[in-house]
């Protein structure tokens, strides 16, 4: 629609006079990133959550913009035929499974479109289709997570409830037997909420910062069957009442291994503190990802879908296709989970990861698999990568560190412009992006190809099942092979800018969903 157009359509709108909680009829035409359905009344476009390409359904205005609205679904009057009945009783309210109303089929060519519009409308990757894999599904996308965060807290009768947030707010679903997290959380959760009424143990009120238990995280180990439980309260274990008979309880529970209690204090949306005290057991659990094993601590980042990312980082190692002669860098490499997967294939891998903490998960996993062609460092990928290349001997062959090979699994803000800078400065044959932002993928893959890089392959990996989340991994090759070992990058600030400007980064608020 051109402009002419679109200002016709919105003078008509003026003229209609719509008004807040006005009842109307939309049929659903489109989707949003954020899983939003997208229909139109006269034109005018109107938001509806909880709704599916194809439904016919009746709702009621909540809010005007001057371009577009918001409607909250009333009734459906004909359903999409791609529309099952969610599978979770709660899965209106909860934050987490926006989609889980829309049939998993229909959810993986969901997210495959995403990426496939992202990269053309943000990178400007015309023909890109030509180059994404079909999208990797779950063959059961039940009960595959790994990691939970649930708050605690209070219901009307007084009694302690944990669940999850519903959108947009910190109101809380209560929720013990969610059927994205592992089965074993039902148990978990009933055991400590019984330990709270039972000794008076207060949930904490955000509102009023009091109270003592703000979350309970669990991680349990797919291939280990390990479980740690981590309560995170407004004080200190010591407050916990009869701590030793909760503990006794969830010592029961088969696999139990770690039971963890973190303080945080400070009236905060971070749901972790920095001090960790293990009670009972080891301080962290373990698992596998095909043939490497990591230790897991409550603090470390570990990817929550364990099958799932066994496909990802399987991609990531067929993409970067080493020989054994290689050098290759992980940044942003965390508790080194792709460093060590690569490592299998590569001469030497580098890992940079600014958290210190981080750092020594990765290099007490590479002892626990005893992998010694493996360096991990402290500190900004832009920083290490550029120093520790200069400082090595280009005529020593054991001393080489100038990457064939760089991966990068930057966080959802994507990479900044010096670390792009830098990346194109090591000019490595291969670049492996591996990105849970299609957005943000498609800004940094349009910088890359400006400077002598193009895209060959895509593979989009559905990690969150239910919700609008999605992993990407991508190999771009270097098209030229003569390697400049001192170029220097020229993307200017405002080209940058005008490019992430195109990307919405705004702060989302708390969901059930932890990417």
């Amino acid at each position: 629609m051109n402009c002419s157009a679109r200002q016709a359509v919105f003078d008509k709108v003026n003229e209609m006079t719509l008004l807040k909680n006005q009842e109307i009829v939309l049929t659903i035409e489109d989707f949003t990133r954020e899983g939003e359905g997208l229909g139109k009344y006269q034109g005018f476009p109107f938001f509806v959550k909880d709704t599916v390409i194809g439904d016919k359904v009746r709702v009621s205005i909540t809010k005007l913009k001057k371009n577009y609205g918001y409607a909250r679904l009333i009734e459906i009057l004909k359903p999409s035929p791609d529309r099952v009945e969610p599978a979770c009783p709660v899965a209106r309210q909860c934050g987490g499974c926006k989609i889980q109303q829309l049939s998993y089929e229909k959810q993986l060519e969901f997210k495959w479109k995403q990426v496939a519009s992202c990269m053309k409308r943000i990178g400007g990757f015309a023909e890109i289709e030509k180059l994404m894999e079909p999208v990797y599904g779950m063959d059961h996308p039940w009960h595959f997570r790994n990691k939970a965060q649930f708050p605690i807290g209070t219901d009307r009768t007084g009694n302690p409830v944990a669940g999850f947030y519903a959108g947009r707010t910190h109101t809380i679903i209560p929720n013990t037997a969610c059927l994205i997290q592992a089965e074993v959380n039902q148990e978990i959760l009933e055991t400590i909420l019984q330990y709270m009424k039972e000794n008076r143990v207060a949930a904490y009120d955000e509102k009023r910062h009091q109270g003592l238990v703000r979350h309970v995280l669990t991680r349990v180990g797919f291939v280990t069957g390990q479980i740690m439980v981590c309560l995170v309260v407004n004080g200190h274990a010591g407050q916990l009442v009869n701590l030793n008979y909760l503990i006794d309880k969830l010592a029961q529970i088969s696999g139990m291994t770690s039971i963890v209690v973190n303080t945080n204090k400070d009236k905060t949306n971070r749901i972790l503190g920095s001090e960790c005290k293990t009670v009972w057991g080891k301080d962290y659990i373990e698992d596998k990802i095909g043939d490497i094993r990591y230790q897991i601590g409550p603090l470390s980042f570990f990817q929550v879908n364990p099958m799932q990312t066994r496909v990802l980082y399987g991609k990531a190692l067929e993409y970067a296709a080493l020989s054994g002669r290689e050098t290759v860098w992980d940044l942003y490499c965390g508790i080194g989970t792709i460093s060590l997967f690569l490592a299998q294939k590569a001469r030497q891998v580098y890992g940079v990861e600014v958290v210190p903490e981080a750092v020594e998960d990765a290099r007490r996993n590479a002892r626990l698999n005893h992998i010694e062609n493996v360096t991990f460092y402290v500190g900004r990928a832009e920083d290490v990568v550029y120093r520790e290349c200069e400082a090595a001997d280009p005529d020593d062959f054991h001393d080489k560190k100038h990457p064939e090979v760089i991966v990068v699994d930057p966080p959802r803000k994507g990479c900044d412009q010096t670390l792009l800078s830098t990346m194109l400065a090591m000019a490595p044959d291969r670049i492996i992006y591996v990105s849970c932002d299609p957005g943000t993928l498609a800004r940094d893959c349009r910088i890359l190809c400006a400077e002598n890089y193009e895209i060959k392959k895509v593979a989009v990996v559905d990690q969150f099942g239910h919700s609008c989340h999605v992993e990407v991994v991508s190999l771009l090759q270097r098209m030229s092979n003569t390697r400049e070992r001192t170029i220097t990058l020229d993307v200017e600030m405002e080209d940058y800018h005008r490019i992430v400007n195109g990307v919405d980064h705004k702060k989302r608020k708390n969901t059930a969903i932890d990417t």
